[in-house]
């Protein structure tokens, strides 16, 4: 359901007394249309300027407005008013300034684009609730080793008994099931908020980057295969459902706790945390855009979200609100949201630093580096404003886990240019980061990044040497303005581990050097040679890591190199793809073979398993040489009698001819699509 359609808002000068009228011909047209504006008595929700005179004012309109921005420089936030808000600032003495266009905006309907076949109407790069769940219910489905798909609670609407269908709360798993032990724990959570659209389709990037780029990335790989990311792209699916229509919606679909526009009813599940619930930053009003709800965690949303990091998370923190986390605990918790381009951390409910406020703001720094965000503590005079009952709050207040909220972009309703050119490349890199810093984010993010990892030679014979090259930099924080400065060390040592990271039991560790031959810098590039007599055949994984003056060990990062039997052995890669082709159409894969044994050799491909027809290139491919590659294509023609959303899989063999029983293989899966149908529009005609 929408919002009522907005009347118009000025009354203009014309209507007022000729005198009036006349002294106001002068006036510069800024001056008419800030007059104007003031004259204005608004019946409909109005987005305006709010200003304010200091940091307790401003947290007490936050604590009744639907705030969009916050300014402190220029003294205003941005905010959506209710016509009854509005009289009462005026009433108050605030200088309110109505925002014409983006009011006008709020009427405004999402429309499909021309060609348009999937995702939010209007925003083709963002998927619906029902198309996020189903690919990566998908993603589960075709890498069952790596991910899972598993229901973690109800929303609102399917939690009452006979009402409509609602959805459930659901987290994709990602890690590798075949590697044991405890393993640290990244959440990523999305689109609390149900607007906020870019938040959802950057959580669901992110899972797909993953696991597109495990056995493929060396970092990705290790990270999957020793760590855990848990990911909800939709804590609050109801009410996406609704704004995916184009409705500002920002809470749930509760509509039982006494507010009766049902446009206006529900609860802000950012203020319904149970920790420090009822606090600064939430109203008691349930018509309100920021209502904390009845009692604390009182939504099943937000019970279904706390029990779920309580049952991925060791409680690590003390009930007092001065308990730090000890400092190596594990786990990173990170809700998306948008807009305004920040990275916050506790604490919200008080401008008091966290316990592990320094911590917290080395990492928040790190992520500042890739994303260019402000980075600052939510509650921290200057930052934005004071909030209680949120998530990051509850995950670093309950359990002691390291909590962020990223702000996204410049938007609710973000371009799907903007989304793809600024948004996900520069928050990719700090969610990956994310993951890395699990372990342990209150000390490793003081380390030095270890970047560039490097290797002479990525395939040899067991026995060959093999020069690795690295670079150890201390310098990579930012907090994009905010007050104070990570402080920087020079590089003290190096090392790198073979097949397990540094930090486990029985890893053989050697160290590298820098390569003018002292550490006496923040920023070092290293140098070491790598030592392959009596390693088996295969690829193996190595692990670089750089430490400061301090003693402090940044995260590792990683590369592949792989040793080369005596014996014939081909190499196919990716191990898995999958895509979509119209019917009647063909889609094109592209593989790469790799000759990975010591011998020169040539390789057959067979395809099997398949029931629509693929082609392959002709004849033998080969010869390679040892650790030659190759690239090439295969096709796959979609049936025009095809069903939409019909599969097909083909597994794709090479085979080496040096000894036929030694083989690689790879999965192609291909998914037909219908084309799309468009009806003409009709014109209704208008009731009388």
């Amino acid at each position: 359901m929408r919002l009522a359609p907005v009347v118009v808002l000025l009354v203009f000068i014309a209507l007022l007394s000729p005198a009036l009228h006349s002294s106001q011909a002068a006036l510069p047209d800024l001056v008419r249309y800030r007059q104007s504006i003031f004259l204005t008595n608004p019946e409909k929700p109005v987005v305006a300027r709010i200003y304010f005179t200091n940091q307790d004012e401003l947290n007490r309109l936050a604590g009744t407005l639907d705030v969009w921005e916050v300014d402190h420089a220029g003294g205003f936030l941005v905010a959506l008013v209710a016509p009854d808000q509005y009289q009462t600032l005026r009433a108050e003495g605030y200088r309110i300034e109505i925002d014409l266009e983006r009011t006008r905006e709020l009427e405004d309907e999402n429309q499909y684009l021309p060609g348009q076949v999937s995702g939010i109407p209007g925003f083709p790069c963002y998927r619906t609730v029902e198309e996020t769940y189903a690919d990566l219910a998908q993603v589960a489905l075709d890498h069952p080793d790596l991910a899972e798909w598993i229901d973690i609670g109800d929303s609102w609407e399917k939690s009452i008994p006979g009402g409509p269908a609602g959805y459930d709360l659901h987290a994709l798993v990602l890690t590798n099931a075949g590697t044991p032990g405890t393993k640290p724990v990244f959440y990523l959570m999305a689109a609390i908020h149900a607007r906020e659209y870019a938040t959802a389709e950057l959580a669901t990037r992110y899972a797909e980057y993953l696991v597109d780029n495990y056995g493929v990335d060396p970092d990705v790989t290790w990270l999957l295969d020793h760590y855990q990311v848990h990911i909800t792209p939709h804590a609050n699916p109801d009410g996406r459902k609704i704004a995916e229509g184009g409705v500002l919606r920002r809470k749930n679909t509760d509509d039982d706790d006494g507010c009766f526009i049902f446009s206006f009813a529900g609860v802000d599940l950012n203020r319904n945390s149970s920790f420090k619930w009822g606090g600064l930053g939430a109203s008691t009003n349930p018509c309100e855009e920021i209502y904390r709800g009845p009692s604390a965690a009182s939504e099943p949303e937000t019970a279904a979200v706390e029990a779920y990091l309580r049952s991925i998370f060791p409680d690590q923190r003390g009930g007092a609100d001065d308990d730090p986390a000890p400092a190596d605990a594990s786990g990173v918790f990170i809700t998306l949201h948008s807009y305004g381009e920040w990275v916050l951390f506790p604490w919200g409910w008080t401008g008091t630093a966290a316990p592990n406020n320094t911590a917290l703001e080395t990492l928040g720094r790190k992520f500042g580096y890739f994303n260019g965000y402000l980075v600052c503590q939510s509650g921290e005079p200057g930052c934005i404003y004071a909030t209680s009952g949120t998530t990051d709050d509850f995950a670093y207040g309950d359990l002691g886990v390291a909590a962020y909220t990223f702000e996204i972009g410049t938007e609710f309703f973000e371009s799907c240019s903007i989304f793809e050119a600024a948004i996900l490349p520069d928050n990719l890199p700090a969610l990956v980061y994310a993951l890395k810093a699990a372990r342990r984010p209150y000390l490793d993010p003081a380390g030095p990044d270890t970047l560039n990892p490097g290797l002479s030679s990525d395939s040899v014979p067991a026995g060959s040497p093999v020069d690795l090259t690295a670079t150890a930099d201390d310098t990579r924080y930012d907090d994009n303005g905010w007050a104070g400065e990570e402080p920087v060390q020079d590089i003290a040592a190096a090392r790198y581990s073979v097949d397990a990271p540094p930090w486990l039991s029985g890893s053989a560790i050697f160290p590298i050097s820098p390569a003018d031959g002292n550490f006496d810098s923040p920023v070092e590039d290293l140098q070491g040679t790598i030592d392959t007599s009596a390693w088996t055949p295969g690829l193996h994984t190595i692990f670089i890591e750089s430490q400061d003056a301090l003693g402090n060990w940044g995260v590792p990062s990683a590369v592949f190199l792989t040793i080369m039997g005596g014996s014939f052995q081909p190499g196919l890669e990716p191990a898995n793809q999958a895509g979509e082709a119209l019917r009647g159409t063909a889609l094109s894969y592209s593989l790469t073979l790799t000759n990975l044994s010591a011998l020169e050799d040539s390789f057959t491909l067979q395809v099997s398993g398949n029931a629509w027809q693929v082609t392959l290139p002709s004849g033998l491919i080969g010869p390679l040489a040892p650790g030659a590659s190759v690239e090439f294509n295969v096709a796959v023609d979609v049936p025009g009698t095809a069903l939409d959303g019909e599969q097909d899989t083909a597994t794709l063999t090479a085979a080496s001819q040096g000894d036929p029983g030694r083989t690689a293989t790879a999965t192609l899966t291909t998914t037909a699509r219908q084309p799309a149908v468009f009806f003409p529009l009709v014109q209704k005609r208008p009731l009388h």
